[in-house]
């Protein structure tokens, strides 16, 4: 049954614990601005409140895909202020009808068949061709209309002035396509959001030495978002992890995933806190193109603050043009291509953050991990971070990964950005302690 609600929920927030003096949870109104938003989010005297304020009427839990469309658009009028607190688990597959059944790659392309797509390309995959098959042109057009028709059903758009809120452990968003376009004032929070398989990713024979797989959908993607607070979140594959996927070409796995996280095309001051990433091959991209600096030069201004990167293959984030502040983050798990991509004219700023992959043998003589990864950029500054409790000196890594155009001077510095505010955990152990015990979804939701 739909239901609009004006009750309040618990909201861990914890702000002392933040800085290590272990303080109890507060309660707090769902609707309510955090206090103090930290990071990009809240700088240069701006803030996030979301839905605070709302009319009761603009109150909603939602149980269902037609009921999150529905409360997202708020009566007509879907930028006035709107809390949407999810209760149970959502499928963005599943139909309008009311069935409760989830839709799959045949009801979105009957007669596509991926056996057939990929013949069309020869038996080493480099060369599409429409006569090949004498079902190639029409394997072709489904693969487009599919995906299409699939991008139609799963993608939920948020508004500006939304707090979109989990308020159960079986809160999940799943294989649901969430999107921000243009909109502001948003908080997304104590949510699991599940990436979508992709049944129409796209095989591309000339990216790369051999060819990759292309996927076209993240859990969440920001396009021209400004003034966002995401915390308290999980992103993951799920119960669709790339180890599962079918063998494409040359042994490798069919890529049905994209990001987990992606920010892009003018998006602004965002931050992105206590939340995890687990399972992923390409997690969090930020800037879609080296040729979007048009639209990316001076903006993706954006804080990532206390997240646990888990089994995060590269990506955490890969940054193009934006002044990036990664601060105590935890990177666990397998070693990784690579953490902090630093791509065309970025500007990152690492700080206090963590990295304990396994095995990862440093000081050992087997080398430390990669870190940092040269994508095209040459800042990169680091402030005191570890990578086995030893100090990560990622500095001396960016200049050897970049080489002679490697420079240290980002142009900017988180303690006297105007408005800039964040208060970083001071030792390795804190930071190990805080983001296990903190990251992802409160307890209570």
């Amino acid at each position: 049954m739909f239901r609009r609600t004006t009750g309040t929920t618990l909201v861990a927030l914890a702000w002392a614990a933040l800085l290590g003096c272990g303080a109890a949870a507060v309660p707090a109104q769902a609707s309510a601005p955090p206090p103090g938003v930290e990071g990009w989010a809240g700088a240069d005297g701006g803030t996030v409140t979301g839905g605070a304020g709302a009319d009761p009427a603009s109150v909603w839990t939602v149980r269902t895909r037609a009921e999150l469309k529905e409360a997202l658009a708020n009566h007509g009028d879907p930028t006035a202020p709107k809390v949407i607190r999810v209760a149970v688990d959502i499928d963005g597959a599943e139909a309008d009808d009311g069935s409760g059944r989830l839709l799959g790659e045949q009801d979105y392309a009957p007669g596509y068949d991926r056996t057939k797509y990929m013949a069309c390309f020869g038996p080493d995959g480099t060369t599409w061709s429409d006569t090949r098959h004498d079902y190639c042109k029409q394997q072709r057009t489904l693969r487009q209309t599919g995906s299409n028709r699939q991008k139609l059903q799963i993608q939920l758009t948020v508004p500006s002035n939304t707090t979109l809120e989990g308020t159960g452990e079986h809160a999940r968003l799943l294989g649901v396509f969430l999107t921000v376009n243009t909109g502001s004032n948003i908080i997304v929070r104590d949510l699991r959001l599940e990436a979508p398989v992709d049944h129409f990713t796209t095989w591309s024979p000339d990216d790369g030495d051999s060819g990759n797989w292309n996927a076209r959908f993240d859990a969440m993607t920001v396009i021209t978002g400004s003034r966002i607070l995401i915390e308290h979140c999980t992103f993951t594959d799920g119960r669709f992890p790339d180890s599962r996927a079918p063998v494409g070409f040359h042994g490798k796995p069919v890529q049905r995933h994209d990001g987990l996280l992606d920010i892009e095309d003018g998006s602004n001051f965002i931050t992105v806190a206590d939340s995890r990433f687990t399972d992923h091959d390409k997690a969090l991209l930020i800037g879609s193109g080296d040729g979007r600096g048009d639209r990316d030069h001076g903006k993706l201004k954006i804080t990532f603050a206390r997240n646990w990167f888990h089994d995060i293959v590269q990506r955490a984030p890969r940054v193009r043009f934006g002044q990036v502040h990664a601060y105590n983050n935890l990177y666990t798990g397998a070693r990784p291509l690579y953490a902090l991509g630093v791509g065309l004219e970025s500007a990152i700023v690492s700080e206090k953050n963590v990295f304990a992959y396994e095995h990862s043998g440093y000081g050992t003589g087997s080398g430390s991990p990669t870190v940092v990864g040269a994508l095209g950029g040459t800042a990169f500054h680091d402030k005191g971070s570890w990578i086995d409790g030893s100090p990560a000196r990622l500095d001396a890594q960016a200049a050897e990964s970049i080489g002679t155009a490697y420079t240290s001077d980002t142009g900017w510095d988180p303690a006297t950005a105007p408005g800039y505010t964040y208060r970083p955990l001071p030792t390795a152990a804190a930071v190990q302690s805080h983001v296990r015990h903190h990251a992802g979804p409160h307890p209570a939701a």
